[in-house]
């Protein structure tokens, strides 16, 4: 049975791992992993202090996802599924379920960055491509950019 729940702190570190193995799926080489992994750290802090999700089945956790506001926009700073089940709807269920939790919330508009190998998930979600940004993990790389209007 799956089922979302709110990520609790002590997991922070299966999270962190949960995205470093999903980012890996798409074959970066060990520098960019290695950068991934300390910018992409999911700490406890950020679990308490933002809306984050764990999607589970059974006990095991095989995705997540993370909202982070601030003063200027709210972004999707997390949305990872385990390798063994990319491409079976666990993420769709996710985005689904991010989309309710910002309704709840009142977010009218979520801006996220992405790898280029999941841009085309995201357009199939109803985001829009805005253009590419800096990568913070890669020197000299772009990545897409996109937004995501919450309709009531």
């Amino acid at each position: 049975m799956v089922k979302i729940r709110r990520a609790e702190a002590f997991e922070s570190e299966a999270l962190t791992n949960i995205a470093a193995r999903s980012e890996a799926y798409w074959g970066y080489d060990s520098t960019f992993m290695k950068n991934f992994k300390r910018l992409y750290r999911v700490t406890e802090k950020f679990i308490i202090d933002n809306p984050t999700y764990a999607i589970v089945e059974g006990k095991e956790i095989i995705g997540f996802y993370g909202i982070l506001s601030t003063e200027t926009e709210t972004s999707l700073e997390f949305l990872y599924i385990e390798p063994t089940f990319i491409g079976k709807g666990y993420g769709k269920l996710l985005w689904t379920h991010m989309v309710s939790i910002c309704r709840c919330h009142g977010i009218k508009e979520i801006a996220l960055v992405t790898s280029p190998q999941a841009k085309e998930f995201y357009s199939k979600m109803g985001a829009k491509y805005i253009g590419d940004v800096d990568s913070i993990v890669a020197e000299n790389k772009k990545v897409p950019k996109f937004i995501y209007k919450i309709e009531k």
